[in-house]
């Protein structure tokens, strides 16, 4: 049989075991490097990661679309439907993923787009999966056009077609592939083409959680530290989150290690206040990078419009790192807009930052008329 000469990534025949049960999770292939890996050594995935999707906080739309299709896959015994999440960094993407297959019951492999750099890097992942079980790719937007294109066969008809051999002695191989589901997890869906796109049976958008949403995951993670936390420290920790469990749970964890070395492990508003101020972080999220941005903006460029690159260079600082780390949550507080002209503060910066705006804004309205 050809799938006795297929490529392998298993090291062992303990990797056959149903991992339904298992509370690490462990993908089923090894050979690639894999972000966001619920099995890794991380505190914050081994134990605030949820384990089933009803212990997910937020995101109900999504979570009552999930668990109607997966509810359905079980009654026809077939396997779930493609599926692609996509949203900001830090919302639930991954987390999904893994809950996903321990509602089915069946196993998940994990790869990474970036690393998939050729066809042959994938063939391991999908000759090794079993009837039903899950293949998550993070940060599928990154994946080449050849290994994307690959893909596409295997995501509708579940097959691949390997070449061998080159020139007039090549010769095309028809391997059939278990019937799997593909869960596709991108921060960027724009860049997806359009037949990769189409081919997901199920696309969800993750938007960003509230306040009471944050507060009841601080909670749930407090008691899994076992740290005594109170309502109105998580409240405070939440506002602080920018909307994003990622952020929360870093900040309980900073506040944490703060409270057992300043005081008696317990995590109280002081405390909490006392923490988050010694990293610069304000009552809105914004940390020093973020007012050092607006108090460049206003200060050297009037507040604008102003280049990213001009900004980037008078901070010393990259600007895809401007672009990518800080702009995001400044635009989405409205503290500043992006023009065809360049970046301008609002009025909200100057409040912000308790400087006084000019009697008018020429630059800013100029720019908005451009």
């Amino acid at each position: 049989m050809v799938r006795e000469r297929k490529l392998t990534a298993r090291q062992s025949d303990s990797s056959d075991d149903d991992l339904g049960d298992d509370p690490t999770l462990e993908p089923t292939v090894e050979p690639k490097a894999v972000a966001g890996d619920p099995s890794g050594p991380g505190e914050n995935d081994s134990v605030l990661r949820p384990r089933r999707i009803a212990d997910m906080v937020g995101q109900r739309e999504v979570m009552e679309v999930l668990q109607i299709a997966i509810d359905a896959a079980k009654k026809r015994k077939e396997p779930l439907g493609h599926i692609l999440l996509d949203g900001p960094p830090g919302l639930g993407k991954t987390t999904f993923a893994v809950c996903i297959p321990r509602e089915l019951g069946v196993k998940v492999d994990m790869a990474s787009g970036p690393s998939l750099k050729a066809p042959k890097e994938i063939i391991p992942y999908l000759t090794n999966l079993e009837h039903g079980s899950v293949l998550f790719i993070d940060e599928i937007h990154r994946l080449p056009k050849p290994v994307e294109e690959f893909l596409y066969t295997a995501m509708e008809d579940f097959r691949i077609d390997i070449v061998l051999g080159e020139g007039v002695n090549a010769r095309t191989l028809n391997l059939k592939l278990h019937p799997f589901t593909l869960i596709g997890a991108t921060t960027r869906a724009g860049m997806l083409s359009s037949p990769l796109r189409d081919r997901f049976h199920i696309r969800q958008h993750l938007g960003y959680y509230n306040i009471d949403d944050l507060v009841e995951i601080l909670g749930r993670n407090a008691r899994k530290l076992n740290v005594e936390l109170t309502k109105d420290a998580a409240q405070e920790i939440s506002k602080r989150s920018r909307g994003t469990p990622r952020v929360a749970n870093s900040r309980l964890l900073w506040v944490r290690d703060y409270a057992m070395s300043k005081g008696d492990g317990r995590i109280n508003l002081e405390i909490s206040h006392r923490a988050l101020d010694m990293l610069g972080i304000d009552e809105i999220g914004l940390d020093r990078q973020d007012r050092r941005y607006l108090e460049t903006l206003i200060r050297v460029f009037q507040g604008g419009p102003a280049g990213l690159e001009a900004i980037a260079h008078t901070m010393s600082v990259s600007s895809d790192t401007l672009e990518d780390e800080v702009e995001p949550f400044l635009l989405r507080s409205e503290f500043i807009v992006r023009t065809q002209r360049g970046r301008c503060a609002t009025m909200k910066s100057y409040s912000l930052l308790k400087m006084q705006p000019p009697t008018r804004t020429p630059s800013l309205f100029d720019a908005l008329d451009g």
